[in-house]
């Protein structure tokens, strides 16, 4: 499951399936995947908690426009209420989930870059597995054989200098050409700075010797790889070889549009390079390449946008907002804003505030609203707030910023949430400040859903919910307990007896019992002997034997 999620994490914000399929089953720089795709995980949870959230209210919304129903329909109609309350339960499992992975990619940028690194993918998938013989009667063929085999084992010291030695000693034979490509790949992946140096140099022998060779283009990527890692290590060389490279091939003529499953882009893996260079080389590199309006550049802006998020400086935010204000592409528009969120400052949290008011697209505007949700100082709180107390702003989008102020647990949104439920008339609005507190733990939230439920002054649907919620939240027993006798309203006490079903607290088997035995209207009667059957309680069997005996 969790690399299900991981894969449509890393599609939605951009990467090939191809690519998102290896991220989620890869580690990166000694991080999980889970871990290092903190970045996008809250945002991925938000969705699946409203879509859990709308198909249970839904499901709740048909069961309370039912009449009453027995026999086998009522044990149906049983079951189907029954799965509504885990739902819901999941859907607040997705959203503390959301919160904690937001919470680690804060904590851990290196891992969130490496991550987001493997996402946009090397550029050309290179040829990793040499091809078996195919010339027997070839004076190297033998010592090829050893060579493919020391590779295939993980043996790279030994692999490499026995391809070297099919080139030097067998420089006319059929395996000369690409041994020298094995040989650099045999010493890239022994990792050393050494053998890193000692691969270029055998690829430029390549392509001096053997410009036609098999694995010529295997052999760019190759060195436009070695080149960033060696940049990464502090090599000035390396580091001025890759900028000349990304600099050429992002200036370079488009030769046909790539799709986003295309890996055969040397300018793929060129732009990947810069993440390991520099601040002061890659960030004009990246300002030419989002500066580019052809429709074929959209892929290589959208992996530019992430480029520019991890280079911090002050004009970072700058970039990224008039990405997200210009960029004639939607996903390129998207990234940015999402990039904003771990873009620390108030820099970022101004540029937020600006796609909110300037923005016409309602994807990009609830990015930002997650992007400011990831902002732990008191003005993205404020900006936040300001939202959800906005009129001018869609009921969708205001619901979305409840949602995000009631991922942060503090007294103040607690307290804010419950003045704006008195102050605003939409009843979608009400229902998410009402599930939103019931996520914020606390009592004083819980006895004010229960106040909410009890009074007179909303909806009964509204009512029903915040004691829905109450009873999710973990109101105290005792107090849900008491509530039955207070009521004197029969859809409530219908709700609670559903709510007292859904814990496993035995005061709740208890008042159950006393309804099944005392309760004057029949069918509420019936509802808690339903409900009863449901149970695992030995109390309930002796109860039900007792009813069915009279």
């Amino acid at each position: 499951m969790r690399t299900q999620i991981l894969v449509i994490l890393a599609v939605a914000l951009g990467a090939s399936t191809a690519d998102a399929a290896r991220w989620a089953q890869r580690p990166v720089g000694g991080a999980s995947m889970a871990r290092a795709a903190a970045a996008t995980g809250a945002s991925e949870a938000a969705a699946v908690v409203q879509t859990a959230l709308a198909e249970a209210q839904a499901a709740r919304a048909v069961l309370a426009a039912t009449p009453a129903v027995h026999g086998a329909a009522a044990e149906a109609a049983g079951v189907a209420l029954a799965a509504v309350p885990a739902l819901d339960a999941a859907a607040a499992e997705a959203a503390r989930a959301g919160a904690q992975l937001a919470d680690a990619a804060a904590a851990a940028p290196a891992a969130r870059a490496a991550a987001a690194a493997a996402v946009w993918g090397g550029g050309r998938r290179m040829a990793t597995v040499p091809p078996p013989p195919w010339r027997q009667g070839d004076p190297a063929d033998s010592l090829y054989r050893s060579a493919r085999q020391a590779l295939n084992d993980g043996d790279y010291r030994r692999a490499a200098q026995l391809f070297a030695e099919v080139a030097s000693r067998y420089p006319r034979s059929a395996y000369a050409a690409d041994a020298l490509y094995w040989q650099a790949f045999a010493l890239y992946r022994s990792g050393g700075s050494g053998e890193l140096r000692a691969a270029l140099a055998a690829l430029e022998v390549q392509g001096t010797r053997y410009p036609q060779a098999s694995t010529r283009g295997d052999a760019e990527t190759l060195a436009t790889r070695i080149n960033g890692e060696l940049a990464r290590r502090g090599d000035e060389q390396a580091a001025r070889r890759v900028a000349r490279r990304a600099d050429a091939v992002t200036r370079a003529p488009q030769q046909g549009c790539p799709t986003e499953d295309d890996e055969n882009d040397m300018r793929v893996a060129a732009l990947n390079a810069l993440l390991q260079m520099g601040t002061e080389q890659a960030m004009p590199i990246l300002r030419q390449v989002l500066a580019r309006r052809d429709a074929c550049s959209a892929t290589l802006r959208r992996r530019a946008v992430f480029l520019v998020s991890q280079k911090r400086t002050p004009e970072t935010a700058a970039i990224l907002l008039k990405a997200a204000r210009e960029d004639p592409d939607p996903e390129v528009r998207g990234q940015a804003v999402f990039w904003l969120s771990q873009v620390q400052g108030d820099e970022a949290v101004d540029a937020l505030q600006d796609v909110l008011r300037t923005a016409t697209d309602a994807e990009v505007k609830e990015k930002a609203l997650f992007a400011l949700s990831q902002h732990r100082g008191a003005k993205a709180a404020n900006a936040l707030r300001a939202y959800a107390l906005s009129d001018a702003a869609s009921p969708e989008l205001r619901a979305k910023a409840v949602f995000w102020i009631g991922q942060s647990r503090s007294p103040q949104n607690a307290q804010f949430l419950r003045d704006l439920f008195t102050r605003t008339r939409d009843a979608e609005l009400k229902e998410r400040i009402l599930f939103s507190l019931s996520q914020m733990g606390r009592e004083m939230n819980g006895r004010w859903l229960m106040d909410v439920a009890m009074g007179s002054d909303q909806p009964i649907e509204i009512r029903k919910k915040a004691l829905f919620w109450a009873a999710q939240g973990g109101a105290p027993a005792a107090d849900l307990v008491a509530l039955y006798d207070r009521s004197g309203d029969r859809e409530i006490k219908e709700q609670l007896i559903f709510a007292y079903s859904q814990r496993r607290d035995p005061a709740f088997v208890d008042k159950l019992i006393d309804i099944a035995r005392h309760e004057k209207d029949v069918e509420l009667r019936k509802r808690a002997i339903f409900w009863l059957s449901q149970s695992k309680d030995p109390r309930a069997v002796e109860v039900l034997q007792e009813i069915i005996n009279r």
